[in-house]
C-alpha cells in the first residue's frame, strides 16, 4: 500500500476522520469551489477536476446541498460572493530527515503560513523553502477499484488503458480493493476505461507520492505521523504527504 494510502487507512481506522466530520465538508467544499473556478464551470461531464473532487465528496457523504453550495461559490454566483481562495504548497522536513508536503487552500496566505509553520516547529520538524522536498514527489492519479469479478482482467484493462501500476490492498487476509495508479494526465482516459468496462470506481483523485521511502524507526516514525496529523488538523490544510515508509507494525500502534 502506498504511503498516501496507509496514512489515510491509519487515520480512518483511528476514527479520526469520522470525528471531525465537519471539518473534512468544510475542505471538501473548498475543493469543490477550488475546482469549479479553476477546471472551466461547474458541468462534472466537461469539468474532470471538479468531477474528481465532488466524487471524493459524495464519498464522504457530504450532503448534496453543501455540494451545490461549493460549485455556486466557485461560479461566483452565491450569495456569500466569490471564492477567494488560492491554493498553496509547503515543503519542509519532519523528525528525522523526513520529507514533509502540505497542500492548502487559503483565504489568508499569512494565517496559513504561520499556522504550517508553527506546527512543523511544535512536531519536531522545520519548513524549508520552496523546492527543497517537491522535487522528491511524483504528481499521479490514483483510482480505487472494488474487487470484483476477474481481478486479471482488471488488471489488464487498466494497463492497456494507460495505468502505470496496479496494486492489490489486502486487509486482514481479504481483497478489500485494488489501486490503479496513472500519470495526472492519464488518469481521466484511465477511469473511463474502466467504467465503461463495468467496473465499479470507490474513488479517485490526484495525490502526490514519493519517489523513495525512507525507514524510521517506530519512535521516530510515530513523531512523524503525529506531526502530519498536526498539519492535516489545521482548517486551511488539504493533504500532507511524506516519504515515511510507513511499517504495518508502526500503523497498528
Amino acid at each position: 500500500m502506498s504511503g498516501h494510502s496507509k496514512w489515510h487507512s491509519i487515520r480512518r481506522s483511528k476514527g479520526i476522520l469520522d470525528n471531525k466530520r465537519g471539518a473534512v465538508f468544510t475542505k471538501l467544499a473548498r475543493e469543490i469551489s477550488i475546482a469549479t473556478r479553476e477546471g472551466g464551470g461547474g458541468d462534472t461531464d466537461m469539468n474532470f477536476r471538479l468531477r474528481v473532487a465532488v466524487q471524493k465528496a459524495r464519498d464522504e457523504n457530504m450532503p448534496a446541498d453543501n455540494i451545490k453550495r461549493a460549485i455556486e461559490k466557485g461560479l461566483g454566483v452565491s450569495a456569500d460572493g466569490p471564492v477567494n481562495y488560492e491554493e498553496i504548497t509547503y515543503e519542509g522536513y519532519g523528525p528525522g530527515g523526513v520529507a514533509i508536503l502540505v497542500k492548502a487552500v487559503t483565504d489568508n496566505r499569512n494565517r496559513t503560513s504561520s499556522e504550517v509553520r508553527n506546527a512543523f516547529t511544535k512536531g519536531g520538524g522545520n519548513s524549508g523553502e520552496i523546492g527543497s522536498v517537491g522535487w522528491m514527489f511524483e504528481h499521479v492519479g490514483l483510482i480505487r477499484i472494488e474487487p470484483k469479478g476477474d481481478t486479471e482482467e482488471l488488471m489488464l484493462t487498466a494497463i492497456d488503458a494507460g495505468a502505470s501500476d496496479v496494486q492489490e490492498i489486502d486487509e486482514g487476509g481479504e481483497l478489500t480493493e485494488l489501486e490503479v495508479y496513472t500519470t495526472f494526465e492519464d488518469m481521466r482516459k484511465v477511469q473511463e476505461s474502466l467504467e465503461k468496462s463495468g467496473f465499479k470506481i470507490i474513488s479517485s483523485e490526484d495525490i502526490m507520492i514519493s519517489k523513495n521511502l525512507m525507514d524510521l524507526d517506530d519512535s521516530k516514525s510515530l513523531q512523524v505521523l503525529k506531526l502530519m496529523e498536526k498539519l492535516e488538523d489545521l482548517d486551511d490544510v488539504q493533504n500532507v504527504y511524506s516519504n515515511l515508509n510507513i511499517r504495518d507494525e508502526v500503523a497498528a500502534m
